[in-house]
């Protein structure tokens, strides 16, 4: 899980230089230029669209919807969830809210199956 207090930039610098990928390098494989990959990385402009933090949690080896949430964004595929259904999915939100991990994963288990049938 990644620290609450980390920003998002120094995050992806860190994990960057820990896997010793070239700041060029890394910026190549984004698809963004050097220079505006140093500034997220400083903290000087807000984390990427979706598609370019999911490329970055990929190549960092870091979970995308964790990332997503250090950088302030919330999944397509979520929100588009939520606003199928937003009164049940709200109730639903803020009735788990205070579960473990443990109590979540479970309920996660327990809605996959309740899908299968």
């Amino acid at each position: 899980m990644i620290g609450r207090r980390e920003n998002f930039g120094a995050l992806v610098r860190r994990e960057r230089k820990a896997k010793e990928i070239g700041l060029r390098e890394m910026a190549k494989m984004i698809g963004v230029s050097p220079t505006y990959l140093s500034k997220i990385e400083r903290g000087d402009f807000d984390p990427p669209a979706e598609d370019k933090v999911r490329k970055i949690a990929e190549i960092i080896g870091r979970d995308p919807d964790e990332l997503l949430a250090l950088a302030g964004r919330v999944a397509s595929d979520l929100t588009d969830i939520i606003r199928k259904r937003p009164r049940e999915m709200a109730d639903f939100l803020r009735a788990a809210k205070g579960l473990t991990a443990e109590d979540m994963a479970r309920l996660a288990r327990a809605a996959q199956k309740a899908r299968q049938k």
